[in-house]
Order: structure tokens, then C-alpha cells, then sequence
């Protein structure tokens, strides 16, 4: 404690003299400081990694429950010598969906009361291993407080002691007798999915394709730890939230693309009959083949449906181009003139001229459109827009979701040594970082994606000194230069109108090419201040087609593409449903997943999503606490700590006995 100068107590007297207030004497500092010290020596928590989900919300629900076959594999370390691989999968469905597989044992089970006893048994054994890394401290926190006192009795102590063995048995004997047997087994097999992963990270979106993107977000917002990094189908949604005009009709447009209207009237309470009123009566005698939804509704809607969000999806899509139209007029910095494309159109003739190349137009018809000003909104269009802004800023869950993608999310993060970011950097083809004129700034690496992330949630939180306004949300969507987009162009026009597929190309941008190079990588890791030789670059949003030998891990390791599918949308591109990672304290695994069938055969036939696990980077030393970010910040808190102690001693502070 002699390691501290009198100059740097007085130095730090006010902070000091704050720290006491909870550290009040020498004792309780020290305990504090033993505590702190022999938690660094513990082994690191288990981050788990997440990316894509595209609100396929039933896979996602059941990765999260199964952590991506950890909890399996823990069920195995404690049970393979004694069960059998049937009875270890009904374990697992009995963690993974409690209340639903209790009731169909309760149907079929002739002894139900020792089945009971077995099962909370082999549970308390799975729970005892998933907390084995924790304080207990940390392990209490997360029971349940009906349950708390005696889960914490059950996990820590030995069941074979002689002076406790009736003890601990007349326990759950007692749990069963009170019929609390259900909800013991319920509470317990959430506490054994918390304790499995210590952290998660969701590598962007969330939104979009899946019908169930706020079931997502109402589970997510329900994690004991997380982060999210946004893509940029969040941040369309961020700006939809936000009111942004042309962020609300993309919005609307990729729902009715992929008849995913629950999400909007059902999630977030979009009223969304002015749209289909407008459509009907617009587009009343028009087939509108080219906005028939992609996905196989057949089985699902009425031919009346199909019609129906037909015209609703030619409406909103002609207002897209008309408000992006606009909004590029209004915003000559963002350098996307090539984007205009409705003045570009030979209505005569159904053509379009792009590079002095004309291209033929399918037979859609155009009737909102005024040739001589073809960005106007109609005046019934105007009302229709402006109605939809309305609702949206109207709907508390989305706006209540939206914020929470505000407080746990940002464009980038570092973590432990790895850098996680969605989608790209934006980069010169010669490995420089591009310089990006933003506002009146020219920015490039860490710096430019701190100045977005700023400008964002000024957009949202509508500061009154900055001047920039919810265009930066769809800027992110699909600018050229957005780190969350990473390509020269979104062709939504081209692919709706234009016959020749070779406009309907989206070239990516640089960075996707030279990421493969390891010296790029490493350049990345050093522009956000981490070791280039220990840490990984984590993205999504390009998904891997396995089904063509792609790997997920580029750059000699330093870089680990984990989009690998979980949208159904991808899945015949890519081959699989998903990768997901896990780094834990032995070091980094990669896990591959089939498509999930569904919850009620996993429940009724315990199917698993089978997965393929790798490992892809094992640590020598096994990783503590100590090596973490974590650790870091317990670090800071043992110096001050120590500081205070030598305060008490030296008479600088006084004890408060």
C-alpha cells in the first residue's frame, strides 16, 4: 500500500472521499479487494455470437435456448457415462422448452412423481456445472427469488455428504409433495440458459424477410447481457421509428415484398388501410405483376389477398422512388444523382436510359407518375405517406424497441479483443481508408463510424444544435458509402421494372475484396486500437455460400464471416441455416446449423437443430477474468481501492466506524 504518493492521495481526495461513502473502512475496502482479485482468477464467461436473424424468430428462440449446442454439450460432460444419447436429447428439450414438454410427460408419464424427482436431480447436477465458473455471488443473482434460497442450498451442497444427504433429498422430495415440482423445473431450466452464456452479441439485423422480428426484440430486451451491432435493416426501422419519410415506405415496401404484414399491424399496430384504400382504388384494373410478394403465400392467402397486397406493394414502392427522388434532390453532399431514376424513364416508350444504354421497362403501369415531374407525390399519395409517418410514430412497442436498439446498440463495438461490426469498411481499392464527406467533415475509419453512430442518435433524439436530420437513417440503408451497406447500389427499381438482369446487379465495394488479404485485417484491428496478431474482425450481413465451398473464415483467421443463412430467404443460397460462434475461455468455436423444423417437433420428438461445431482458435493458457475488459475494469477498481486503503492509513481519510 506504500505505492501511492501523498501528492497522488490529495490528487484524488474528492474521489476518494465518494468511494468511502460505500467503502467506509479499511476492513470492508480489503474484503472488497480480496473479492475483486480472486474473481480475475476465474475463468471468462462465455460470449455467444448471433448474426442474420432476419425475424426467423422459432430458430432464433431455439438457438438462444439450445446456445448453439453448449447446453447439450454440458448435459453430455455431467451425463454420458450414465445416460443414454435419448435420454441426454429429452434433457435438452426439457431445458430448451420447459412448460410445453412437461405437459406432454405429464400426458404419457405413468410415475410422474419420480420422474419428477429424477429430473429436478439431473437438473440441479447441469446447473451446478453451468455456474461452476461464477462467484456465487453472481450465481444468486441470477435465481429466481421465489426459488432463490433453495436452488443456492441445492447447487452448493454435495448431495453425498453423509451429515447433508437427507437433507438435500427431503428437499426435492419436499418441492415434489407441494406440487411445486413444475415451476421448480421451469425456474430452474431458465437459470441453467442464463448461466450457459455470460454475454451475447446480435451482429446486426434483426428486421426484415421473417415474420417475427419484434418477437426477437421482445426477447432480446428480456437478456441478462447483450449488445447489438445495427445493420442496416435496423437502422431503416430506427429511421421508420424516427419518422423519416423515405425509411417508412422502404419499410412497408420490404414487408409486402415478403408478405410480412404481422409484423405492422400486429407488432406495431401500423395501421395500414389508408395504403390499401389508396392501392385499391389506384390500381384497381392493374394486375401488378411485378409486385406479386416473393415469398409462397398460395397456401396462405386467397387470390383476393394476393391482389390485394399486389397493388399495396406497386403503391408504396412508387412513393419510395418519388420520396428518395426528393430526398437525393434535397442532399447533392450524398453524391447519388445515379440513383434518380424516374427522369431517366421514356414513358412513351417503356424505356429507361441509363449510361446513354436504353434499357425496355416491363408493361407496368405508371398512372400516379407525372412525366414532367415525376417526383411529385400525387395528393393522395401525400396523405397517404403522411398518415403512415403518424402511425409509426405512434407505436409505442416499436418506438419502446427502437430506443433499446439505441441504449444496448451502436454501429460498431470492440470487445474483448475483437472488433464486431455488421457489414464493412468503407475502403479504396489500393487498402487506404476511403474518406467519406459527411455534413461538412471528411472522415475516415474508427473515425467516420463514430461520427455516424453520433449522427444517428442526434437524428432520433432530435438534438435542437446539429442540423442533421433522419436522412443520415436511410444514408445508412443504402448509401454507397455506409459502413452498414457496403455496396455501389441498391437496385430495388431495377429489379421491380428493368428487364435485363444486368442492371439488377449489385456490385460489393472494396473492402469485401481486400478483407481476405491478412495485412488489410490487421490494418482494420490497429485502426480500432486492438492487437492485430490476437484479435478477430466479427461481421454479417454477406451471407456464405457454404453450398459452393466458401468459408466463413477469411484473412488467415483474423476475420470470421458468421452470415451463413438463418433467414430461410438465404438458405437455398447458402446451403445451411446459420453460423453461429462461441468464445469461451478454451477459445474460439464455430457452429453450423441445418434448418430448424419447428418448436413442436423439437418438443414432441426431441429434434435438435443439428449443428456441426469447430474449433477454430484455442488458447494455450485457458482465458481468466484477468484477460477480459472485464478485468480490466475490476483493475481500475483494486488500484482506487487500494488507494482508499492507503488514505485510511495515512490519516488522509478517516474511518467510518
Amino acid at each position: 500500500m506504500n505505492k501511492f504518493t501523498d501528492k497522488q492521495l490529495s490528487d484524488n481526495y474528492n474521489y476518494l472521499e465518494l468511494l468511502s461513502e460505500k467503502f467506509p473502512c479499511i476492513g470492508v475496502a480489503a474484503s472488497e479487494v480480496i473479492n475483486l482479485k480472486a474473481i480475475m482468477n476465474l475463468p471468462k464467461g462465455t460470449e455467444h455470437f448471433l448474426t442474420d436473424i432476419h425475424g426467423e424468430h422459432d430458430a432464433f428462440s431455439h438457438v438462444m435456448r439450445n446456445a448453439s449446442g453448449v447446453v447439450k454439450r454440458k448435459i453430455s460432460d455431467v451425463f454420458s457415462k450414465t445416460l443414454s444419447q435419448h435420454e441426454i436429447d429429452e434433457l435438452a428439450t426439457l431445458i430448451y422448452y420447459p412448460e410445453e414438454k412437461l405437459k406432454l410427460v405429464k400426458s404419457n408419464e405413468e410415475n410422474i412423481l419420480d420422474w419428477y424427482k429424477t429430473k429436478i436431480y439431473q437438473l440441479i447436477q447441469i446447473c451446478r456445472g453451468a455456474s461452476s465458473k461464477y462467484t456465487r455471488s453472481k450465481v444468486r443473482k441470477s435465481l429466481p427469488s421465489f426459488f432463490s434460497y433453495i436452488m443456492e442450498e441445492l447447487l452448493h451442497e454435495d448431495e453425498d455428504r453423509f451429515n447433508k444427504k437427507e437433507y438435500y433429498n427431503k428437499i426435492i422430495d419436499t418441492i415434489v409433495e407441494l406440487n411445486q415440482a413444475d415451476q421448480f423445473i421451469t425456474e430452474i431450466s431458465s437459470v441453467i440458459q442464463r448461466l450457459t452464456i455470460d454475454h451475447l452479441h446480435i451482429i446486426g439485423d434483426i428486421y426484415d424477410r421473417g415474420p417475427g422480428s419484434h418477437i426477437v426484440m421482445d426477447t432480446l430486451m428480456q437478456h441478462h447481457s447483450l449488445d447489438i451491432q445495427w445493420g442496416n435493416h435496423d437502422i431503416l426501422w430506427m429511421g421508420a421509428a424516427a419518422g423519416d419519410l423515405s425509411c417508412i415506405a422502404n419499410v412497408i415496401r420490404v414487408c409486402l415484398r415478403y408478405s410480412n404484414m404481422s409484423i405492422l399491424e400486429d407488432g406495431y399496430g401500423i395501421n395500414l388501410l389508408p395504403l390499401a384504400t389508396f392501392a385499391i382504388e389506384t390500381y384497381e384494373q392493374d394486375p401488378c405483376k411485378q409486385f406479386i410478394p416473393k415469398a409462397n403465400i398460395s397456401e396462405f392467402f386467397s387470390e383476393f389477398d394476393i391482389q390485394l397486397l399486389s397493388k399495396m406493394h406497386k403503391a408504396i414502392s412508387i412513393i419510395q422512388f418519388k420520396l428518395e427522388h426528393q430526398l437525393i434532390n434535397s442532399h447533392p453532399e450524398y453524391n447519388m444523382e445515379h440513383r434518380q431514376v424516374l427522369d431517366k424513364i421514356d414513358y412513351d416508350h417503356s424505356t429507361i436510359n441509363v449510361n446513354n444504354i436504353s434499357y425496355e421497362l416491363h408493361k407496368e403501369q405508371l398512372t400516379t407518375i407525372n412525366p414532367d415531374k415525376p417526383w411529385e407525390l400525387t395528393p393522395e399519395e401525400e396523405i397517404v405517406i403522411q398518415k403512415l409517418q403518424s402511425s409509426f410514430l405512434m407505436s409505442e412497442r416499436l418506438q419502446k424497441h427502437v430506443r433499446f436498439l439505441f441504449s444496448k446498440g451502436s454501429i460498431y463495438l470492440t470487445y474483448n479483443g475483437n472488433l464486431l461490426f455488421h457489414a464493412s469498411i468503407p475502403m479504396n481499392y489500393d487498402g487506404s481508408f476511403k474518406k467519406v464527406r459527411i455534413m461538412n467533415d471528411y472522415l475516415s475509419g474508427k473515425d467516420l463510424l463514430d461520427k455516424l453512430d453520433q449522427y444517428a442518435r442526434e437524428a432520433y433524439f432530435e438534438n435542437p444544435i446539429n442540423s442533421i436530420g433522419t436522412e443520415i437513417f436511410w444514408y445508412l440503408w443504402c448509401h454507397h458509402n455506409s459502413p452498414l451497406f457496403g455496396k455501389d447500389k441498391m437496385a430495388t427499381f431495377e429489379r421491380y421494372f428493368v428487364i435485363d438482369p444486368i442492371l439488377h446487379n449489385e456490385q460489393y465495394t472494396p473492402y469485401y475484396t481486400l478483407i481476405c488479404d491478412e495485412k488489410i485485417a490487421k490494418k482494420i484491428l490497429l485502426e480500432f486500437n486492438l492487437d492485430p496478431d490476437e484479435g478477430h474482425i466479427i461481421n454479417g450481413h454477406v451471407p456464405v455460400k457454404t453450398i459452393h465451398g466458401e468459408s466463413p473464415i477469411k484473412a488467415n483467421g483474423r476475420l470470421l464471416v458468421i452470415d451463413g443463412g438463418f433467414a430461410r430467404a438465404y438458405q437455398s443460397t447458402t446451403g445451411i441455416a446459420g453460423y453461429t460462434l462461441i468464445y469461451n475461455s478454451f477459445g474460439l468455436q464455430l457452429a453450423s446449423h441445418e434448418p430448424f423444423h419447428s418448436v413442436e417437433k423439437a418438443i414432441n420428438n426431441g429434434i435438435d437443430i443439428h449443428s456441426t461445431t469447430s474449433v477454430i482458435e484455442k488458447t494455450v493458457d485457458r482465458k481468466r477474468v484477468a484477460d477480459t475488459d472485464v478485468g480490466k475494469k475490476i483493475n481500475t477498481q483494486i488500484y482506487y481501492l487500494e488507494m482508499l486503503i492507503a488514505a485510511y492509513r495515512k490519516g488522509i481519510l478517516k474511518e467510518k466506524l
